[in-house]
């Protein structure tokens, strides 16, 4: 029993001298945050992104400025109802896709290419239909037609496969060496210009017109000349060849020698001679006399 009560006093004077030290001493404050070199580091490196943002501001209004940047669009490009607008000079470095490209009422559209400028219209399986190419080599078109008309709708030249048809008034071709065919050619007239020779030529074959209803060749103020190496023929089936003229020459004709008794005398110049028709259609001439001396020459129808 007074074992337990001794226990108990030292107990509570342990506790009364632990609360007496403990509040003699003075009380400790913890502090909380950043400081020293790591305060210094955190205000550089936000000083740093502040001088970043203001530079990246700077450079976006710089730029804004430069490529004229609005809400309509950006330097020559404006953005329209009707699509885009190009004021000025533009360079396309990729493929242009386009529905239509014009220019402004009045003011004409140039092309440019340092190679070659190409037009070309595909199908929705990306097949080539018809194509445009104007280069330093020339100008190539492809297609399954080509066609020029003049501003009042009138068709000028027309090609196809099948053909080619020029619906000007007049073709004039300026060559030296006129125009050459390798083929036929049909058409209902063919005249050279005025105070200008026309002239038709095959070098190395024949040269056939032909007309059902007739061939006219007229030079109202000229001559007309027809020249060959063998034989000029004139040949009518049904109807007859008339040579209608004030005076007909007809050069170099043989001429047929009559028998000696026949014979004019000697010392006299034959000056008139008769012209003879051989059976196979051959001229000749004749001596003239009081009858006709045909028979009596025809020696050269032999």
């Amino acid at each position: 029993m007074n074992t337990a009560v001794v226990g108990e006093k030292m107990t509570q004077e342990q506790c009364t001298h632990r609360n007496n030290v403990q509040s003699s001493e003075k009380p400790q404050v913890y502090k909380v945050g950043i400081y020293g070199w790591r305060k210094r580091c955190l205000y550089f490196f936000v000083l740093l992104l502040m001088i970043l943002i203001l530079i990246n501001l700077a450079l976006t209004i710089w730029i804004l400025k430069v490529m004229n940047f609005t809400i309509d669009g950006m330097g020559n490009l404006r953005i329209t109802e009707k699509g885009l607008k190009l004021e000025g000079d533009s360079e396309f470095l990729q493929p242009l896709y386009a529905k239509e490209i014009q220019s402004k009422p009045g003011r004409p559209l140039f092309l440019q290419s340092s190679k070659n400028i190409s037009v070309n219209i595909v199908n929705s399986n990306n097949q080539l239909l018809t194509q445009l190419v104007t280069g330093s080599s020339g100008f190539k078109a492809r297609g399954k037609m080509f066609e020029v008309k003049s501003t009042s709708g009138k068709l000028l030249f027309s090609a196809d496969e099948q053909e080619v048809v020029v619906g000007a008034e007049r073709l004039r071709v300026m060559g030296a060496e006129g125009a050459v065919f390798s083929k036929s050619v049909e058409t209902p007239h063919v005249r050279a210009e005025p105070f200008k020779e026309l002239r038709l030529e095959s070098p190395t074959r024949s040269l056939l017109m032909e007309a059902p209803k007739g061939i006219q060749i007229l030079a109202e103020a000229g001559d007309i000349q027809a020249i060959c190496r063998n034989e000029l023929r004139l040949e009518s089936k049904d109807g007859e060849i008339s040579l209608d003229a004030r005076r007909i020459r007809l050069m170099r004709l043989p001429e047929g020698k009559a028998s000696s008794t026949s014979s004019s005398s000697p010392g006299t110049r034959q000056t008139v001679y008769e012209v003879c028709v051989c059976p196979n259609g051959r001229l000749f001439l004749s001596q003239a006399g009081t009858g006709s001396t045909c028979q009596i020459s025809n020696n050269v129808c032999l």
